[in-house]
């Protein structure tokens, strides 16, 4: 991979990680403690608002989870080692890495 290509793909895994950024918060309301109010919300209500917590922090979770593979993937190129397999060490295809620029194996190992 020249050195075109690397700026290209960094410049991308910079790009999604500013994106889940500002997808954090937004979603940090929707995190916070449900307070329980009997007067102006109701017992489904406080269902409704515990399950969308519930949600909201299942979404954080993946997006936090997507920060740290591509984190990873800035330290693999800062390593020399971007665009290559961790289990057999051969090129991952460029189209992979363009969908999935954290990927860590080529399509051969991803399968089986």
């Amino acid at each position: 991979m020249d050195e075109s290509e690397l700026h290209r793909f960094r410049s991308l895994i910079e790009a999604r990680l500013a994106a889940l950024d500002e997808e954090n918060a937004l979603g940090r309301d929707g995190q916070g403690v449900v307070q329980l109010d009997q007067q102006s919300v109701g017992r489904l209500s406080r269902m409704d608002a515990l399950q969308n917590q519930a949600m909201a922090k299942a979404t954080q979770a993946r997006r936090d989870a997507e920060a740290r593979r591509l984190t990873a993937a800035l330290a693999r190129m800062d390593e020399g080692e971007y665009g290559y397999c961790e289990d057999c060490g051969e090129e991952i295809a460029r189209g992979r890495l363009e969908l999935d620029p954290a990927a860590t194996r080529c399509i051969s190992c991803a399968t089986g």
